[in-house]
Order: structure tokens, then C-alpha cells, then sequence
């Protein structure tokens, strides 16, 4: 059982204070004398672009990084961390954006790997399902991990941090895998051990999250603290523009989209999975007009990852006529295959999906391109073409890069999005997939991005989009279905989609229902 109130020192005094702290990483400077105070009962967001430093500060406050120059204060005494678990020691947890879970072991199992060991398996198991109940994060220790949504799986990880009994807690992006409703609950929690007297800082690009939780925003750009202020007083476009430094623009659908012909169809679409943990595709049906996005909500691991395999070529179907590009049969074809007939893929992952991260920008431009463009001729790579589609997206979608071709994985996260998506969308396809667009990208950014893919269906093209972010959906879509437990929901028109409806979509409340009455008929 966590203390209610935490041996916390007068409110006179910061919990922690970090006074110019800045990290070097040669002539690069990632945080340029960063100045910010966090407090008992308080929560408070960390903002700013990709880039802008965030992620170095928060391992250098965990103890992952050591800082170049500077101090760090605790309780108002200097702090020098070793490591993550003297961070731990001193009341300091960490929720990361990704997970650090074994799919193939128990709750309990992957919660005993990230404690001390003082207490036995027993009465650590026992203290985790009081703790994760006591908390409205309910959880059983004996299932295996690769059993749970990806909601339970982040519970998992607060709950970790939460039986460590933390004054301080780092959160990451916690509510990027969320439904709407999981996110409600996350912020009581939250909520919560403010109350208790512990402290909280908050990671997120969701800027109307942070106006609605947090107590205070400290913003950063190119490494610099540019602004500490109340986020309740300040619209998210006003947080934006402190965060880029100029106006975000506004993202403009433009005039009415003339719809046409099919340009993506899917016909009763099912795939067992290549993963043993993966998802099976159950009777997938959809039909996707030119000049139309479709967006496919639902949280991670719901068959996302296997419709995108299945529509970009990576996995085949039995049946040809399962995936329809163009009025051509495309269920058997190869990837190469589909992007000569006018599709193009963005995938999730940047890095090693997306792109290769040690080749170079115009090498990476040739993988994707080769099949459908000028880049190969008579069997010869014409490089001034691949140098002239990286020079594109940069000045397209203001790719910000070193040097003209640098390695993928010089970029980013932002940065490189940016270029993949430019990459597809400036080929001119007749269909796009892409998937989690604006994932862990900057307001301006997305705004890029989100205002490209209008511009492609306002083209004539079919843009079929998967998300996590309800507001993006929201903002470019025509129609909204929602992926849950390999199944797919009808279609709503974006704007009778709710995000209490969709988050019970989300949840898979009528989609199982379907599915019951399916086998009973």
C-alpha cells in the first residue's frame, strides 16, 4: 500500500529544481541551461517541438544521462544521480513512452523485474493487485502480458511505478494508446496523487490534455526553457506557438472534395497471423472512393498492423480478389506490384519499417520509388533524380536536416515523419495508407502533415488513415470505423462519430455484440 501523504518538505521549497542544466553532445547542445522547479502537489507538462530537448532533460532528472553542466536540487539539497535506480531510491519513477514489458511472462513477473526484491513474489503479487485496485487500475498478476490490450499493458507500467511509492513521477506520452474513456480514469488517478502531495510531470503533445490536467507548462525550443506559464490560461493554439516559436497553421480542407470511383476496395478480408502474439483479421469489408479519407480508429494491437501488412503487399492473401487497388485484383500481388498500380504505404514505425536507418535519405527515397518513378532507367540508378526527391519533401513538408543527404536516423522523430510522408504523397498515388500519421510529432508538424493528406484527396486520391488520436480523425476525415479485436466496425460519418461512441467502439462493445450475433445466426 502506497502512504497517503509522502514525507514531503515544506512547500517553501521545491521538490526538485534543476538550476542550468545543459547536456553537450559535442558541438550539439541538447538542453542550454534549463532552469525549471517542480512542486509537491503539483502537475506539471513539459512541452515542446520534437527536438526540443524534452527527452534529455527528463533521463538527466532519472539519472539515465549525466548532465554536462549544472546541478540538480532535491528537496533544496544538491543531487548527483548514479543511475536510474538511485532515482528511484530518492522517490523518482518513470513511465516511458514505449514499454519495457515480456510478452511472455505475468504481470506479476514483469512488475518483479523492475523492483528491488526486498519483499517475496507472494506478497509483491499480493501488493500489486491492492495497489493496482486501491488506484481504479485493476489488474490481474497471473495473466501473461501478451494477453492484455494495450490499455492494461500501460497500467502495467504505472502500476510498476506507482508500488515504488514515488514523490515524484515522470510521465511520458501516457494516454498516446488510450480510449477516451481509459485516458478519463488515467487523469482521476492523476488527480489523485496530487492530492497525496506528490508531483507529476507531464510529457504530451495533446495540448488540450494539458490544458485540462496540468497546473503549469515550462516550454522548450532548440534546447532553451523559452517560457514557463499556466496552460489553463492559454489556448493550445497560444501553446503551439510557443513551442514553434510562430503560428501553427491552420489546417484548411479547402473546397468540397469531388468523391469518384473505388480506388480501394476490400472484400471479406480474413489472415491468421504470422506472430504468434499477433492478431487474426476477421471479415474485413471496406470501399474507399477517390477524394475520400477513411479513417480506422482503435487502440494499438487491435489488427492495425495486420491490415496495413495485408493492404501494402507484406502479407499475401489466399484469395486475389480480397484486396481491390485500382478495379485490380491486388490480394496476391507484392509490394512492388501495388505501387505500380498507384498505391503508396507509410507504416508506424519511422525507423527500420519506414526507412533504413543507417542508408541515406536518397537512398531511402530509391527503395520506396524505384518501382514507379524516374529513379531507375535501363537498370541504372539515376541519383540526381533521388537527390532531387529528397530535395522535394524537404522543401515540401520543411524537412530540418544537417546536411542535403544525411542517414535516416540523423533526423527527428519529427523530422523524419515529415520526410516519409512527403516521400509518398509527392509520387502523386492514386491510393495512400498511412498509419498514425502525426504519432509523437510536434503541433507544427502535424499541421504539415494533416494538411498534405487533405491536399491529396482533394487531388482525387483515396487516403485510408489509422490513428490513436481521435482529434486527428476528427479534424481530416470523412468517415471514421473503429479496428477491435481484428474486426472492423460500419463506417459513421465523421460527424455524427462522438468520441464517447467511438471510445465505446474502441472498447469493443457493439463490435462483440456483432460478433455474437454473427455465430448465433
Amino acid at each position: 500500500m502506497l502512504n497517503s501523504t509522502p514525507d514531503l518538505h515544506s512547500s517553501e521549497t521545491p521538490l526538485l529544481q534543476t538550476v542550468g542544466l545543459t547536456k553537450r553532445y559535442g558541438d550539439f547542445l541538447a538542453n542550454d541551461r534549463v532552469d525549471i522547479e517542480i512542486w509537491p502537489r503539483q502537475i506539471h507538462a513539459l512541452l515542446g517541438e520534437n527536438g526540443a530537448g524534452k527527452s534529455t532533460l527528463v533521463k538527466t532528472i532519472y539519472g539515465l544521462i549525466q548532465p554536462s553542466e549544472g546541478e540538480m536540487l532535491w528537496h533544496g539539497e544538491r543531487m548527483v544521480l548514479s543511475g536510474p535506480s538511485e532515482a528511484r531510491s530518492r522517490g523518482i519513477g518513470m513511465v516511458f513512452q514505449h514499454f519495457s514489458l515480456f510478452d511472455n511472462l505475468t504481470v506479476a513477473e514483469n512488475v518483479a523485474l523492475g523492483l528491488d526484491g526486498k519483499e517475496t513474489f507472494k506478497d509483491m503479487s499480493a501488493r500489486l493487485e491492492q495497489v493496482s485496485n486501491v488506484y481504479g487500475l485493476p489488474l490481474d498478476p497471473k495473466r501473461e502480458v501478451w494477453q492484455l490490450s494495450v490499455g492494461e499493458r500501460q497500467r502495467i507500467e504505472i502500476v510498476r511505478a506507482l508500488m515504488q511509492d514515488p514523490k515524484f513521477l515522470i510521465l511520458d506520452e501516457p494516454t498516446a494508446v488510450l480510449t477516451p474513456q481509459e485516458a478519463d480514469q488515467l487523469f482521476i488517478v492523476l488527480d489523485r496523487l496530487k492530492t497525496e502531495g506528490r508531483a507529476i510531470l507531464y510529457i504530451s503533445h495533446k495540448l488540450e490534455e494539458v490544458k485540462r490536467l496540468c497546473d503549469t507548462a515550462t516550454i522548450l525550443r532548440l534546447g532553451k526553457k523559452v517560457a514557463t506559464c499556466n496552460p489553463k490560461a492559454e489556448t493550445a493554439s497560444s501553446l503551439a506557438r510557443m513551442m514553434v516559436g510562430t503560428e501553427i497553421k491552420e489546417v484548411r480542407a479547402g473546397a468540397e472534395r469531388k468523391i469518384t470511383v473505388p480506388r480501394l476496395v476490400v472484400n471479406d478480408l480474413s489472415l491468421e497471423p504470422d506472430d504468434p502474439h499477433g492478431v487474426r483479421l476477421q471479415h474485413i469489408s471496406l470501399e474507399l472512393r477517390g477524394g475520400e479519407i477513411l479513417g480506422i480508429a482503435g487502440v494499438a494491437g487491435n489488427g492495425q498492423d495486420e491490415l496495413f501488412a495485408a493492404l501494402s503487399g507484406e502479407r499475401l492473401s489466399q484469395d486475389p480478389g480480397t484486396v481491390v487497388i485500382e478495379g485490380i485484383a491486388a490480394g496476391q500481388l507484392s509490394i512492388t506490384q501495388r505501387r505500380k498500380l498507384g498505391a503508396a504505404f507509410v507504416p508506424e514505425e519511422r525507423l527500420g519499417h519506414g526507412t533504413a536507418p543507417r542508408m541515406k535519405l536518397s537512398e531511402n527515397a530509391l527503395l520506396t520509388g524505384h518501382a514507379a518513378s524516374g529513379m531507375v532507367q535501363h537498370g541504372f540508378i539515376n541519383t540526381t533524380a533521388t537527390l532531387r526527391a529528397v530535395d522535394r519533401a524537404t522543401e515540401a513538408f520543411d524537412v530540418r536536416k544537417a546536411k542535403r543527404d544525411p542517414e535516416a536516423a540523423s533526423l527527428s522523430g519529427g523530422n523524419l515523419q515529415k520526410f516519409i510522408v512527403g516521400r509518398e504523397i509527392l509520387r502523386n498515388p492514386a491510393v495512400l495508407v498511412v498509419s498514425q500519421p502525426t504519432w509523437g510529432v510536434d503541433a507544427g508538424a502535424a499541421a504539415v502533415i494533416r494538411q498534405a493528406v487533405l491536399d491529396l484527396a482533394a487531388a482525387g486520391a483515396a487516403v485510408l488513415v489509422t490513428s490513436q488520436d481521435l482529434d486527428e480523425l476528427a479534424e481530416i476525415t470523412d468517415r471514421i470505423a473503429v479496428m477491435f479485436h481484428g474486426r472492423l466496425s460500419q463506417p459513421l460519418a465523421t460527424s455524427e462519430a462522438s468520441r464517447e461512441k467511438l471510445g465505446l467502439l474502441m472498447g469493443g462493445s457493439s463490435l462483440e455484440k456483432d460478433a455474437a450475433h454473427a455465430v448465433g445466426a
